[in-house]
């Protein structure tokens, strides 16, 4: 995801003079594609993630559409009232980019698990979240957050994600995609983020899932709840997954987009991290096991 973000990053700023990229002292490996190519366009803040923001804040001011990456929970938790009073209180076209959502840094502990990290920025009116799945979905995200410019969050895995889609999808904002067709009015997975890997591997390996329908929503906030309702309407049952905690994640934003009509409230269920993983160190896919996301789990 991260080679996808920089490839998308460099074309952009190719056509565009206004595109920026501040990093915190770290990205390198990745970054340095970008910052050969567009040195003037390209800030290192240093360790001080809150300083960062603000920079960040001050060039979009200036007419840039900066781009501010980090890892996991620094640009985010550290900076929650920048990101709430600068960013998103002006409008300004900043994208926070936090690079291992989930537990992909979950060997380093609790202080890199980005598993509250949807609760914090759905939480503030303006913010749009792009919660890409595989890195065609990055691509896709990018591509819509560059022509909409706006505050907005890019949560990015680690390394090494397999492509679920065969081609860069079109994106909208609260728009489900697609990406495997089943039974019309029948039973759907609904993820947002590296939860697509699970739920689409489902399928491929149970053959009694074959009638599923896989969808993903990489683009979604606030602003989009009041789209959700007709899209739900679709199915007799749809299971949200995401690799975050239930409380204030993925599941619960579409229950409150529901909130008001109970037909369409008994249809979800919500599969997300138990909190227990918050105490644990490990890989990923340990950390998942242990949190719940399994395949064996999604069948119950």
């Amino acid at each position: 995801m991260r080679n996808a973000f920089i490839d998308e990053l460099i074309a952009a700023a190719q056509r565009n003079d206004n595109i920026a990229l501040v990093v915190g002292d770290l990205g390198y490996g990745v970054v340095e594609p970008f910052a050969k190519k567009f040195p003037e366009r390209f800030f290192n803040a240093g360790v001080a993630e809150q300083n960062m923001m603000g920079l960040c804040a001050g060039l979009a001011s200036e007419g840039l559409h900066v781009f501010a990456y980090s890892i996991a929970n620094f640009p985010t938790f550290r900076c929650a009232e920048q990101i709430r009073n600068d960013l998103d209180y002006h409008g300004l076209p900043v994208t926070v980019v936090a690079v291992g959502g989930g537990l992909a840094y979950g060997n380093l502990g609790y202080s890199h698990h980005a598993v509250q990290d949807y609760s914090l920025i759905r939480s503030f009116p303006n913010m749009l979240i792009a919660a890409p799945g595989d890195p065609m979905e990055v691509r896709a995200c990018m591509r819509y957050l560059i022509k909409n410019p706006q505050p907005s969050y890019l949560r990015l895995g680690k390394a090494g994600e397999a492509c679920v889609h065969s081609e860069v999808p079109e994106v909208e904002p609260g728009k489900w995609l697609t990406v495997k067709s089943g039974i019309d009015g029948g039973n759907a997975f609904l993820s947002t983020g590296a939860a697509l890997a699970l739920t689409s591997g489902l399928v491929k390996n149970h053959h009694e899932f074959e009638d599923l329908t896989i969808s993903s929503l990489p683009l979604w906030g606030m602003k989009s709840k009041v789209l959700q309702a007709d899209q739900l309407k679709k199915f007799s049952r749809v299971t949200t997954v995401e690799d975050h905690l239930i409380d204030g994640g993925f599941g619960s934003w579409l229950m409150e987009s529901c909130v008001s009509k109970p037909d369409l409230l008994s249809k979800i269920r919500i599969k997300a991290l138990d909190a227990k993983v918050c105490g644990m160190v490990g890989k990923q896919s340990t950390l998942n096991e242990q949190g719940g996301l399994t395949s064996e789990l999604l069948c119950e």
